[in-house]
């Protein structure tokens, strides 16, 4: 089976490999501020998903040569993708945002600017704000759909209905911005069929590219109380591979693949502990899904 990976999306746009760098412009979530709701996603870390990023006390520019430093040893790119990444990146002052994503988008060595987010932060100064940066480089917008199942989406906490998605994608495919969709495999409660059916609300919905996302248990999150109180169970490799296959023969063949998998920190991963070892999940996944 060919997949349409990051790497191919990257080499035919850009005509050279970027790596994304994650980014924090300090922002903070309507799910846990109690405009949307409080105590964010039942999975989310206290770091907003972005356990990965630069600090957001130190400026934009500040940020990126940090990170450059970090990769330095793996990475011999020339130009990265700015990857604002923690918590709800349009959510906010958004003549502030602008200013942050404008002082990547600036830059010679940032080829794109990836903006993490939820669908109901996109009103009409958001995408006034993502049309001056698209002005200066290509744009990626990051969606947290994780689940179609209404069912699922309120177990999580997650705080919006499927038709505030619908109407963000609308926007979004108006705007011609490269649009990355999050799903979560293993969710609490979700059969296989629940999660083939979000890969194809996915993909009727416009989205350019997919993340297809292991749940990872994290300490300290309403998920790990229901894990350890034996709720649900994570899933095992066998599992994930199988869901994650069935998956992925749902796809067009134009559907960028950004990620079929992901790690959580191990310092705070509850379960499932297979997935620390990344580099040998990753290996082994693309050994089985090369046979398909």
């Amino acid at each position: 089976m060919d997949i349409y990976t990051t790497n191919a999306y990257i080499r035919d746009t850009f005509g050279e490999k970027l790596y994304k760098i994650s980014l924090n412009a300090g922002t903070t979530c309507p799910n846990r501020d109690g405009k949307a709701g409080t105590g964010g996603c039942i999975f989310c870390s206290a770091s907003g998903s972005g356990d990965f990023s630069e600090d957001a006390v130190m400026s934009i520019d500040e940020q990126i040569e940090l990170a450059k430093k970090r990769i330095s040893g793996k990475c011999k790119c020339d130009r990265y993708i700015a990857y604002f990444q923690s918590y709800t990146n349009t959510y906010g002052d958004v003549d502030a945002l602008r200013e942050k994503f404008l002082a990547a988008a600036r830059r010679d060595d940032i080829a794109a600017v990836s903006i993490a987010s939820r669908p109901d932060c996109f009103g009409p100064e958001v995408i006034d704000m993502i049309k001056d940066i698209i002005a200066v480089k290509p744009v990626w917008i990051e969606l947290g759909l994780q689940t179609a199942n209404d069912r699922t989406a309120q177990l999580i906490n997650r705080c919006y209905d499927i038709s505030v998605y619908d109407e963000t994608m609308n926007r979004l495919r108006e705007l011609g911005v490269h649009i990355i969709v999050h799903m979560i495999i293993g969710l609490p409660g979700e059969t296989k069929e629940d999660m083939i059916d979000t890969v194809r609300y996915i993909v009727r919905s416009g989205a350019n590219g997919i993340k297809l996302q292991l749940l990872h248990v994290l300490r300290g999150t309403v998920l790990e109380k229901m894990y350890e109180e034996g709720v649900f169970r994570a899933l095992t490799f066998a599992e994930y591979a199988d869901i994650l296959c069935d998956c992925l023969k749902e796809l067009p063949p134009d559907m960028v693949v950004h990620r079929f998998t992901g790690d959580g920190p191990k310092n705070i991963l509850v379960a499932p502990l297979w997935s620390a070892d990344k580099k040998r999940v990753i290996n082994d996944l693309n050994r089985i899904i090369s046979k398909l």
